[in-house]
């Protein structure tokens, strides 16, 4: 049964650092499990963070199928949609430990939804190859149900104190409630100053599953553009990546 852990939040509270991460973490912790980090940002932040070049992205594919079905390509739908699906597996990118692959950012205007949806069921298919799938999507959650898959098993919702970072948690719960389907929820509170302010703090009841405080050795390494894999267990990303993947069950 394929683990899929979902992160998400608003901009700027550190959630793509927590997947890379979570991507260290179980590479260390299951040396011999297949292990699929998927970049569902537009901003294709996952690959900075892991040092990854990418060379092609899902939407680099759907926008060339549409382009062949818009200049008439003489081909048939299954077979142009047979080739992207090949396409896919070729994108992806092998690392020491991991596969990696990216969405990208979408800029084809007009409804495909059979492409879409297509794309989306080659991207649930592969991952079911993969013992534990990280994705690092944008800020909210619908498109991670929109452009990847319907279901994760484990969601991961990201905030720092303030208290906008908490009402962007409590909003992506509920519409996930609605959109996702999932099996469990939990809530990392990052970039703290101390850890005394979650007393203070309204996560609507969802269960906290790590609190980390200021980072200075995370923030040294994005100066440096840094593999985020290199950092040491001790750090405070990767302890408290690694509490919050204990807490809610994947290791």
């Amino acid at each position: 049964m394929t683990k899929i852990v979902a992160v998400a939040g608003k901009g700027g509270v550190g959630k793509t650092s927590l997947a890379g991460a979570f991507v260290k973490v179980l590479v260390e912790k299951y040396p011999d499990k297949k292990i699929l980090a998927i970049d569902a940002d537009p901003a294709v932040g996952l690959s900075t963070v892991l040092n990854i070049e990418v060379d092609k992205t899902i939407d680099d594919i759907r926008k060339e199928v549409i382009k062949n079905v818009e200049d008439g390509d003489t081909k048939s739908a299954v077979e142009l949609l047979g080739e992207a699906k090949y396409e896919i597996y070729d994108a992806i990118k092998e690392q020491d430990g991991y596969a990696f692959i990216a969405i990208g950012r979408p800029e084809t205007a007009g409804c495909y939804c059979r492409i879409n949806s297509y794309l989306k069921e080659v991207i649930t298919l592969l991952s079911e190859q993969f013992d534990y799938v990280v994705i690092d999507g944008e800020a909210g959650i619908e498109q991670i149900n929109r452009r990847v898959m319907e279901k994760v098993t484990h969601l991961v919702l990201v905030t720092d104190a303030s208290k906008k970072g908490c009402q962007v948690v409590k909003t992506i719960k509920n519409v996930a409630d609605e959109l996702v389907m999932y099996e469990k929820a939990g809530v990392i509170v990052n970039r703290i100053p101390d850890k005394k302010v979650i007393e203070l703090m309204d996560i609507g009841g969802l269960p906290l599953l790590s609190v980390i405080e200021n980072d200075m050795k995370l923030a040294e390494a994005d100066i440096k553009g840094e593999n985020i894999l290199t950092l040491s267990d001790d750090d405070r990303i990767v302890a408290g990546a690694a509490e919050a993947l204990c807490n809610i069950g994947l290791i």
